[in-house]
């Protein structure tokens, strides 16, 4: 792409009404008054509004389709749901490295939006498959093993356009902000709040529409659905091609364009591994320290590496101590799309004598509580924050981060409040041995949970997002909201394996396991209160490490 005009000799566009090391769908330079910024992340926006309806148009109410129409087990079930999301939130982190070495995450987008249809198309048609039995067969021996088959690899298709699609359509949104000029610099920290408040409308819409569909008419129709929401996400990111800003990498990065972002941070460590005897009186530095220098030790690697190598992977690594501790958040987002719908499939949904709400509907309250609170957040707490604390964003992301940790583990103190009181109601009235039985009880007392939910993710998922898409150089920035993505990946699969465990451990020698199929005998608020203290030790961690984090740039 062509950045020949006004550059000067670092290849850098000077004039004041082009963008920096950006151009146009056409490869001349980007101008600043007819391109980029809102103009141009409000078709992102839109496209993640319509993706999202897809998304959780299937995820939210997945768990109820694995127990209902594939007859398998509260625990089996809990644990594929939990794979499926992992795998989904993990491949960000091979399409982010794709598309940062490779591809560029325009073309990634279009690449695995039509794995993201194909998979679609193939879920409806799985759900249109009848089950292949007669009426003396039970469900679990009936169902057809090829339509078990073809959905099985249509989620996982899904799961693999998904992943590059999200985590290159959100960088991409965010690059149409110049960080050289201040007046977009600050709009791109108002972006993320506006891109999570947009997100939970599709989120909000889907729970509402598909989850009723799906559980009231028909599930192909409630496939089919999400599939031609897909297919408007892809249109409208398409629809403003004409306005894009297309980053040409030329921000401290010379040479060496291509290089997998992987290859290039573990060229760095084997390099400072081999020069180490070079310098034996260097020490190694675990955690970065309160100076403006970062793990030292890689600095040997400069002898044999680039020196803008060096800084990245000074940068990832400083990231991976608040990465770890954001796991636990990962594995409690997990909770609301399996657990908490199993839980409340087994109270009072009735609003009247005909009708009965979805229990995955439920989760429409955590895009409740998002949307109502985003605005709370961006139009009145950040600007008091702000004249108290001078920053521009009121907290720094490290502190918004840890205070939805917080909230994250009031709300599974509350879960498991509510859960005890559930399975006391079903003592005091008879329900222990009868799983199929409503436990009177409004499935309401809920409702607390998801609201406290929706505003914990206001804080961390989109203080995680700002955190790991700021704290990285420009050209690895898909790998940083592949980061981000990863924490809710590892979190799923963390969720499975606990439950696994768990499972096994608590069911041995004749014991009543904490996930049995019957809720009213299981012991889910034993789980909460694990995932609380497993919180706490989280949040705790999290504010010593950000105390002694150094931001790249002022917060």
């Amino acid at each position: 792409m062509s950045t020949s005009i006004g550059d000067n000799e670092t290849g850098a566009i000077v004039s004041n009404e082009n963008v920096e090391f950006s151009v146009d769908f056409r490869g001349n330079p980007s101008i600043r008054s007819s391109s980029g910024a809102w103009k141009s992340s409000g078709f992102t926006m839109c496209a993640e509004v319509a993706e999202k309806f897809a998304y959780f148009g299937i995820a939210s109410n997945l768990i109820t389709y694995f127990t209902e129409a594939l007859g398998e087990s509260t625990a089996v079930a809990a644990s594929n749901v939990n794979l499926w999301l992992g795998t989904a939130a993990f491949l960000p982190l091979i399409w982010g490295s794709i598309a940062d070495s490779f591809l560029g995450r325009f073309r990634t987008i279009l690449l695995t939006s039509s794995f993201y249809i194909m998979g679609l198309g193939l879920l409806t048609f799985s759900a249109t498959i009848p089950s292949l039995c007669n009426d003396q067969e039970t469900l679990e021996s009936c169902v057809s093993q090829v339509k078990v088959i073809i959905f099985f690899c249509a989620l996982y298709l899904i799961a693999l356009g998904e992943g590059g699609f999200k985590v290159c359509l959100r960088a991409f949104g965010a690059d149409q902000f110049d960080e050289q000029d201040p007046n977009e610099s600050k709009a791109k920290s108002s972006y993320f709040n506006w891109l999570y408040f947009a997100i939970s409308i599709g989120i909000l819409t889907t729970r509402l529409v598909t989850n009723y569909v799906q559980e009231n008419l028909s599930w192909a129709l409630g496939y089919a659905i999400p599939c031609l929401s897909m297919m408007l996400a892809l249109f409208l990111f398409l629809l403003g091609i004409k306005t894009y800003r297309f980053s040409t990498g030329g921000e401290g990065r010379q040479g060496k364009k291509h290089d997998n972002p992987f290859v290039r941070i573990g060229r760095v460590f084997v390099a400072a591994a081999r020069n180490r005897r070079q310098t034996p009186s260097d020490t190694c530095l675990l955690l970065p320290n309160e100076s403006t220098e970062k793990f030292r030790f890689l600095d040997r690697a400069v002898i044999s590496c680039d020196s803008y190598e060096v800084e990245e992977a000074k940068a990832v690594l400083s990231l991976i101590p608040i990465w770890l501790c954001s796991l636990v958040f990962g594995i409690v987002f997990a909770q609301s799309p399996t657990f908490f719908t199993k839980q409340g499939s087994t109270m009072d949904r009735s609003i009247s004598s005909t009708l009965q709400v979805p229990a995955a509907t439920l989760q429409c309250f955590i895009s409740l509580a998002i949307l109502v609170f985003i605005p709370i957040y961006d139009r009145l707490f950040v600007p008091i924050a702000r004249s108290i604390t001078r920053k521009p964003a009121g907290i720094t992301t490290l502190q918004r981060i840890s205070t939805g940790i917080f909230l994250s583990i009031i709300s599974m103190v509350i879960a498991a409040l509510v859960e005890m009181k559930r399975l006391k109601t079903a003592r005091d009235h008879g329900l222990v041995d009868s799983p199929k039985a409503t436990v009177p009880m409004s499935v309401c007392w809920l409702i607390p949970q998801y609201i406290l939910f929706g505003v914990s993710d206001v804080f961390t998922m989109v203080g995680l997002q700002e955190f790991f898409y700021g704290e990285v150089p420009p050209q690895l920035r898909s790998m940083g909201l592949a980061l981000y993505l990863s924490i809710i990946g590892i979190g799923n699969f963390l969720s499975s394996f606990m439950v696994s465990v768990i499972e096994e451990a608590t069911s041995q020698s004749g014991q009543v396991s904490w996930f049995s199929n019957n809720l009213n005998q299981a012991h889910l608020d034993y789980f909460y209160w694990l995932l609380a203290c497993l919180s706490s030790l989280a949040f705790i961690f999290t504010v010593y490490f950000a105390k002694s984090y150094v931001y790249n740039s002022p917060k």
